[in-house]
């Protein structure tokens, strides 16, 4: 079997430092268990800038062509925000999604049981969580064509993005979509705004014939409004989500934190063949970077999602995860998730930890 390829890009901020804890996990399922993969580190973000002038430089690039996964950290700061947008730390991530066409996000909203009193919300609505959000991403108004900013002929400026989607984009994430659900619980939830914006009106109208391809999967529709009422509401209610680039984002992002911290929350960006970029959904947290305090479970936990869904290695994916439920059995917390009674570790500890787990 030959060696695969893991592209390594810490990335800029807490970045550094937790994935510095999930290459230790890597190391030690290469020492223990005979996990047979190398690593590359290249630099990608605001700490390419300032070495190469490029958020996403040519080898970074090639590097994660060639490599069978990609672990990413974080990208931005506040020191870059001044930037031209077009130079901008988080031009690397948007270009690596595009240029590798990473087009099916996964963002799993798991609630440890360990974790339930965390949660902003009641044990009772929360307790047994276990969603999964498909979030399409090399389209929609993130990418859509034209877009700027514009001065009017009376002087008044105009910012202007487009919502864009074609068939095709919208049929291969639904696809992703009911495949997962056929290993879950065979439910998917389209999320759109069919009622006033007409391409998602064809959103749901190609999902919809997508479905009839998966018999066994029940399909159901939410507006997106409602379906972020729901989310806080009664979020068990729903098994995968499926939906655009920009409702994935934010509807993503809220149900992370039903979960207690988005700093326990890894997620997948797949191409057509599986293979995938892996990183904590959270960001670079510059006002903690350098301070030993940031939570790695995350990152650690993508590592896990990369042995499950590109690397074919249920079993060393199955380990990992069974030694971060070991850590929070013990107690051991990090800052974000820490509460009375509890241990506060730090993140080299939690990465220690977790090894000791293993």
């Amino acid at each position: 079997m030959m060696t695969k390829k893991i592209a390594v890009l810490p990335g800029d901020g807490i970045g550094q430092e937790i994935v510095a804890e999930a290459v230790k996990v890597i190391d030690r399922l290469k020492q223990a268990y005979g996990l047979d993969v190398e690593l590359e580190q290249g630099l990608v973000g605001g700490s390419a800038y300032d070495k190469t002038g490029s958020p996403l430089p040519e080898e970074t690039l090639q590097l994660a062509r060639e490599s069978d996964s990609i672990l990413l950290g974080a990208v931005g700061g506040y020191k870059w925000e001044s930037l031209d947008i077009a130079v901008r730390p988080e031009k690397g991530l948007l270009g690596l999604r595009a240029e590798l066409e990473l087009f099916a996000n996964l963002r799993p909203a798991i609630l440890y049981p360990q974790l339930a009193d965390a949660s902003t919300l009641k044990p009772e609505v929360v307790s047994g969580l276990d969603i999964m959000i498909v979030r399409e991403l090399t389209g929609g108004i993130y990418f859509g064509q034209p877009r700027g900013i514009r001065t009017l002929d009376n002087g008044e400026r105009e910012g202007y993005n487009t919502l864009v989607y074609r068939e095709s984009e919208i049929s291969r994430i639904a696809k992703v979509a009911f495949d997962i659900a056929a290993k879950r619980d065979n439910r998917v939830c389209s999320v759109d705004k069919a009622n006033v914006l007409e391409c998602t009106e064809l959103w749901r109208e190609v999902v919809n014939k997508e479905a009839q391809r998966f018999s066994n999967i029940e399909l159901s529709h939410m507006y997106v409004d409602n379906a972020a009422m729901q989310l806080v509401r009664e979020p068990k209610q729903f098994d995968v989500m499926v939906t655009t680039n920009m409702f994935g984002d934010i509807l993503s992002d809220c149900a992370a934190m039903l979960t207690g911290s988005i700093g326990m929350l890894p997620s997948a960006s797949l191409d057509i063949n599986s293979k995938g970029m892996y990183e904590p959904i959270h960001g670079s947290a510059p006002d903690i970077a350098g301070k030993n305090i940031a939570n790695p479970l995350a990152t650690i936990l993508s590592v896990a999602m990369m042995l499950r869904y590109s690397l074919n290695d249920a079993e060393n994916a199955d380990r990992i995860e069974t030694a971060v439920n070991k850590v929070l059995d013990d107690g051991l917390r990090t800052q974000d998730i820490y509460s009375d009674g509890m241990k506060k570790v730090s993140t080299s500890e939690m990465g220690d930890a977790v090894l000791a787990g293993l």
